[in-house]
């Protein structure tokens, strides 16, 4: 109270307050109806004082307020600043934000899509745009003040995280930088190299959310907390928190209860759905269905919830249950605006293509408040959502964890099926990180006053387990750092060689493991310490024992040896005969999971990669195409033929055989049970082992019966000390390998690319040539593939269709590997195009293997995908949307998705392409504009 204060403290506060009232944070702050948390206060302190920051704070808890006051911090003193973004989702929301606040005339938006206003003082774009306009020297960053890299933390990204380090090492000096990150456990390292490389970084780090978050198990009709009660309300403080005993019990009581194997049904195990059903009678605990839950959580007060599903499949029947199940969450008059705000959303959608997406199921689960949310989902139809969501029209979303890393769209309830999801390779544990991530969306500030997290009971769910997910609140920040071609050519065109290697020598990624040396040498000490040891250990008064123990090695190794080659011989001879198979021919798969009876329908390719991931899918031999006796087409590796293979009978494949129709493999099974099911393959005969005639190992086993320390009755416990001693100094050597090779790491994979450049005639020295000038327009993770095909001219002459199908082949990626058949093509010119570019991926796969840049590293060019090319072609014939989906056998989202990408890269195509003597330029902007159509034109978030 004022009145309290002595006249030298009353002087001292007035002079506080208008010192505040003498900045810009000050006229700021009245700009919200909220007073400013901490840790803004003090990262807006830092910037007005002329320091970059580091804020990471979790999810929702307003760290873009920071970045919003670098915005009228440059408006102030008439700057430029630009405010980047991950993704274009992110980019249009932020675009909208700043619009409402300062006007269309002071604020620009620049995505892959989008260019609008690109010189007002304000531009938001996404982080591939800037590092563009780095490297071409744009005369927009003239006058530029202030750089946001909104979620920084992208840039442990394996795919895109490079473009970030980018931006950040090549930024003029002159920028000041935000970088707004999620809670991260190594923020003060990542603060400590953005001290290095930007100058007076201040990190401010804010561990507390601003909506307390609760965390719960639902079992049965029990909402069970995951901690007991306590003391720092919500997670806030930093007391102790226990596990709920109730939730232990339950977990250990269900988890140990077992079925009875004798539990059988007319000679069958009992169907999955009675098993649950008499597991329900035996006890109380069950995994509530999703109609059952949304349920619950409205009678509980506890909606709008997003319910996280890693699958689309599952997202979708999610709402299809609950409609199902006669759930709806709006009354009339919500239903009314919700058909509303849909219909003004869509009404440039044709007709005829609003059947193809399912609009009418969608907009009926919509009016309901009920949606899904995924990638494969119509972008146009994906902000709708986000957008009833918001205004409380949509209280379920069901929705994969893309939604997590998207725009701000919290909830008060966050749900979670399992704590499984499938990575890419294997069902693997969500992450600590990907668990606050993924409820980092309970919560919404200044809505609720708290947010909750529930997580369904599954059998062998551990509580235990769930208790270290939730109370592990940050994840380390990795760099994925890697040069790539275009990086190079780019760096040198700008830098030179010498300047472009210090540069990347200043990365995070070299950052972080110049770091990781120290920890190693400290371990070889100790190993060297630990040799010493053991060395006394082995001594035998009877003579050398590390002479003695290196024979006794000697002899093993040599006997491994021949064994590997045995097997080498083997799979050779099994290679051989499987060159010989011919379509027709009837075969018994020795081993695997598809041993006995097949049918050959194609030989299969030559010996080499399938792929081009090097490191990933190796094989030694053909790879035949089969028709099981079980009616399954797969094809099989050469690991499935341990032994050679023979032919035991031959049949002819009708021509009408289609392996795709379920039909048409049961008929031909079955004329292969009928032809060959009787005969018996003959069993393969065992070679003599080679080590038996090995004179190599006749001498070694002689001298170790010779040697004096054979005879010693302690050999044994010396050979022990010797084990432990060469396994440490094995170990003690590949620490120090480890050292040498994470010193200059960076710079060494950049040597490497810019020889291999200098071979190709992209560089000369610090030169670059014409060659090199075309590869630095190009960006993407196929860009020398892209300047080759340009080089030799291989789309000279196709059409708009033929060349859009061609370019889809350098972004598209399968979801999953394909291989029983493949993929539709384009006839005539752009068949023979496709191939070409295959051909030349093979010449530039050589090189990288001869030069020594390793695809497993991330470096390197993966071979083209052919997947999308029939999609693309069509697309831009003018065919319909129904007509294409059908096809491609493809959601709408994941189509509108990749054509976005076949865009991006024709424009880059259509720069880069020679003016003179060519067509392919005018031809890729003839093709952006065949495939900027229909559902691809009016989805405006790529």
């Amino acid at each position: 109270m004022t009145e309290d204060l002595t006249p030298a403290q009353a002087y001292a506060a007035a002079l506080a307050r208008n010192a505040e009232q003498a900045t810009a944070l000050a006229p700021f702050r009245e700009l919200y109806d909220f007073g400013l948390d901490p840790f803004q206060i003090e990262a807006c302190q830092a910037l007005e004082a002329g320091k970059g920051v580091l804020v990471a704070a979790p999810t929702g808890s307003g760290k873009t307020i920071v970045g919003e006051f670098a915005v009228h911090l440059a408006l102030t003193q008439g700057r430029k600043c630009f405010y980047t973004t991950p993704i274009k989702a992110l980019s249009n929301q932020k675009y909208a934000d700043l619009v409402k606040r300062y006007g269309a005339d002071k604020v620009g938006l620049l995505t892959g899509d989008n260019s609008v206003n690109g010189d007002a003082p304000i531009v938001v774009m996404t982080t591939e745009v800037l590092r563009n306009m780095l490297y071409a020297g744009s005369q927009a960053l003239s006058g530029l003040g202030y750089v946001v890299m909104d979620e920084v933390h992208y840039l442990s990204d394996r795919f895109r995280g490079a473009v970030w380090e980018e931006v950040i090492i090549h930024l003029p000096e002159s920028v000041t930088l935000v970088s707004l990150s999620a809670t991260v456990s190594n923020a003060e390292e990542f603060g400590d190299w953005l001290d290095t490389v930007r100058g007076d970084t201040e990190v401010i780090v804010s561990e507390s959310r601003p909506v307390p978050l609760w965390q719960h198990v639902l079992a049965g009709r029990r909402m069970y907390d995951l901690f007991e009660e306590e003391t720092d309300h919500g997670g806030r403080g930093v007391s102790r928190r226990e596990l709920n005993p109730d939730l232990l019990r339950l977990a250990r009581t269900e988890n140990t209860r077992t079925y009875n194997p004798r539990d059988r049904r007319r000679g069958k195990m009992v169907r999955e759905a009675d098993r649950e059903r008499e597991r329900r009678q035996r006890s109380r605990i069950w995994t509530p269905g999703r109609p059952e839950v949304i349920e619950r959580l409205d009678a509980e007060g506890l909606l709008p919830a997003i319910t996280f599903i890693f699958s689309r499949a599952g997202c979708e029947a999610a709402v299809q249950q609950c409609l199902y199940a006669g759930l709806r969450l709006n009354d009339d008059e919500a239903r009314l605006r919700v058909r509303e705000i849909v219909e003004a959303r869509t009404a440039a959608i044709p007709t005829e293509d609003l059947h193809v997406l399912g609009y009418y199921e969608w907009l009926e689960a919509l009016e309901r408040g009920i949606a899904a949310h995924h990638a494969g989902m119509l972008p146009t139809f994906k902000e709708v959502v986000e957008e009833l969501f918001v205004r409380g029209l949509v209280k379920a979303v069901f929705a994969t964890e893309t939604l997590a890393l998207g725009i701000n769209m919290p909830a008060r309830t966050v749900i979670l099926e399992k704590l499984v999801k499938w990575n890419g390779e294997q069902h693997a544990d969500i992450t600590p990180g990907e668990y606050t991530q993924l409820t980092g969306r309970a919560g919404r500030r200044g809505i609720d006053v708290e947010g909750h997290a529930v997580v369904l009971w599954q059998r062998a769910l551990d509580p235990e387990h769930l208790a270290g997910l939730a109370g592990t609140r940050t994840y380390p920040l990795r760099s994925s750092f890697k040069p790539s071609y275009n990086m190079a050519v780019n760096l040198v065109e700008g830098f030179g060689r010498h300047r472009s290697r210090e540069l990347l020598e200043t990365s995070f990624a070299q950052f972080q493991a110049d770091r990781s040396v120290v920890g190693i040498s400290r371990q070889v000490q100790r190993n060297e310490e630990g040799l010493q040891g053991y060395r006394e250990g082995m001594t035998c008064h009877l003579g050398d024992f590390e002479e003695y123990a290196r024979l006794r090695r000697d002899l093993k190794d040599r006997e491994t040896e021949l064994a590997r080659q045995g097997a080498a011989q083997r799979r050779a001879q099994a290679a051989d005969s499987l060159e010989k198979l011919k379509p027709g021919d009837v075969i018994h798969v020795p081993t695997g999971k598809f041993a006995g009876l097949a049918l050959v329908l194609d030989p299969g390719i030559p010996a080499g990669r399938t792929n081009g991931h090097r490191g990933f899918e190796h094989h030694d031999g053909p790879r035949p195409l089969v028709l099981t006796a079980e009616r399954q087409v797969k094809r099989l590796a050469s690991i499935d033929f341990p032994v050679p293979v023979e032919a035991l009978e031959r049949m002819r494949i009708p021509k009408s055989f289609n392996p795709r129709s379920p039909q048409s493999r049961r008929d031909l099974a079955s004329a292969l049970r009928s032809k060959a099911g009787h005969i018996n393959p003959e069993r393969h005969r065992r070679q003599r082992a080679a080590a038996a005639d090995d004179r190599e190992i006749a001498r070694l086993r002689t001298e170790i019966r010779a040697h004096p320390c054979h005879g010693c009755d302690e050999r044994e416990d010396h050979a022990r000390w010797a084990e432990r001693y060469h396994r440490l100094q094995r170990d003690t050597q590949q620490l120090e390998r480890r050292i040498e090779g994470r010193t200059n790491t960076i710079a060494r994979t950049f040597d490497r690319i810019v020889a291999l450049l200098t071979e190709l005639d992209y560089l000369r020295g610090d030169d670059v040539t014409d060659n090199g000038k075309r590869l630095a327009r190009l960006y993407g993770e196929l860009d020398l593939l892209a300047s080759e095909c340009l080089r030799d001219r291989v789309w000279e002459g196709l059409t708009p269709a033929e060349l859009a199908a061609c370019v889809s082949a350098l972004v598209f990626e399968a979801r999953q590997a394909d291989d029983a058949v493949a993929p539709k093509l384009p006839a005539g010119n752009a068949k023979v195009a496709l191939g070409e570019m295959v051909r030349i991926w093979g010449r530039l796969d050589a090189l990288e293997e001869e030069f020594k840049i390793n695809q497993a590293e991330g470096v390197g060019q993966r071979e083209p995908d052919l997947g999308f090319a029939w999609a693309a072609y069509q697309w831009a014939s003018d065919k319909s949307l129904d007509e294409v989906l059908r096809e491609a056998e493809m959601p709408a989202g994941d189509f509108v998705r990749w054509c976005k990408q076949v865009i991006d890269v024709l424009g880059q195509i259509a720069a880069a392409a020679p003016k003179e003597n060519s067509t392919v330029a005018k031809n890729a902007r003839k093709a952006v504009d065949a495939l900027l159509r229909g559902v691809v034109a009016y989805s405006s978030v790529g």
